[in-house]
């Protein structure tokens, strides 16, 4: 999909020095990538630093489609017609039906949708037997949490469980939780017995979940910034810190997943802390992508323990759980020619 149109990309320059009228070709070809050089730079600039921040990324779609739209015009103005009128006027045709199908797109979505320079949020309300106003928050249109107006609230399976293991499993009271990834804020949603902290690079997130979504204050305090750098720069400890981040339902960014995030999430936690991450893989962890996403986490923290939460689907939420006290090392096999399980058992505390 993408080389035709980079190939027509390429050709901007050579396009522009045939329609220049200049004595050498040189000089057009210079003129041609001048204001080649000019167009992208402002346009990156101003589409990155202007439209989008202050409007959003659909009204920068829409901006880039009716500027093309109206530049497909413009080689006809002002130059005597080589085609016959029918065929001027089937192009200012396609180039306005283009322009309303964009606007249509972008500005009316199916749903209200909050664009930010980082995501779309929306939410949607579905409709399951047990629960009462079931409601999905989406993020870049992929389900990011769940929750609905039960009493007590019924919210995604992974996050019931992440509440489950800090609350019951660990027995968490009057603790300090950092959570990288905000989500909808449900992970302390009625739930007054821990200290939160939620780390998302959105300013805006918060203010679409406590008014569409949770309809309420989110419990625990909230910072804008990037997760990795968040874990990197801080001086404060945590007795859990729980790793959310997505940027749709199954990418995480890729500079969260590496040797060097997972070591920087230790430095922010207290020495009997543990790390709880959400992923979303292959349900029976077969593929490359789940394999070494593991591996470089349990290279960081040793051995961790792994809950797959569908296992008879292709996709699931794994849970991940590690302890600060934790080391990796290296393990050799047991075999019957060397078979060390009795002395292992012995030493084991």
């Amino acid at each position: 999909m993408l080389c035709p149109l980079a190939w027509l990309l390429g050709q901007t320059v050579p396009a522009l020095t045939n329609l220049m009228t200049h004595a050498r070709t040189g000089e057009a070809s210079g003129y041609a990538l001048y204001g080649s050089t000019l167009g992208s730079f402002l346009g990156a600039i101003s589409l990155s630093l202007g439209v989008m921040q202050w409007l959003g990324v659909s009204a920068a779609v829409l901006v880039c489609a009716v500027l093309l739209a109206f530049g497909s015009l413009l080689p006809g103005l002002g130059q005597q017609p080589r085609q016959p009128a029918w065929q001027h006027w089937r192009t200012a045709v396609v180039a306005l039906l283009v322009s309303a199908v964009t606007l249509a797109v972008n500005l009316y979505p199916a749903q209200p949708v909050t664009d930010t320079a980082y995501a779309d949020y929306a939410v949607k309300p579905l409709v399951r037997p047990q629960d009462v106003n079931l409601r999905a928050f989406l993020i870049n249109n992929s389900v990011a949490s769940l929750m609905d107006d039960s009493a007590p609230p019924h919210y995604a399976r992974y996050i019931e469980h992440l509440r489950h293991i800090l609350l019951q499993e660990l027995g968490l009271t009057q603790r300090d939780i950092l959570v990288l990834g905000a989500g909808g804020f449900t992970l302390s949603h009625q739930e007054p017995t821990n200290r939160y902290t939620y780390v998302d690079i959105d300013p805006h997130i918060r203010d679409m979940a406590e008014q569409q979504f949770l309809k309420a204050p989110i419990q625990g305090s909230f910072v804008v910034d990037d997760a990795r750098r968040f874990v990197r720069n801080t001086t404060l400890q945590f007795d859990a810190v729980v790793v959310d981040a997505f940027s749709s339902h199954t990418s995480i960014p890729s500079h969260l997943i590496t040797h060097e995030f997972w070591r920087d999430t230790r430095c922010a936690l207290k020495p009997q802390g543990v790390l709880l991450i959400n992923l979303i893989l292959d349900g029976k962890l077969e593929s490359p992508y789940a394999r070494n996403l593991l591996a470089t986490i349990d290279s960081v923290y040793g051995r961790c323990a792994v809950e797959v939460l569908h296992k008879s689907q292709p996709i699931s939420n794994v849970i991940v759980s590690c302890y600060a006290s934790s080391r990796s090392g290296r393990a050799a096999p047991y075999t019957d020619e060397r078979n060390a399980a009795d002395t292992d058992r012995a030493l084991w505390p």
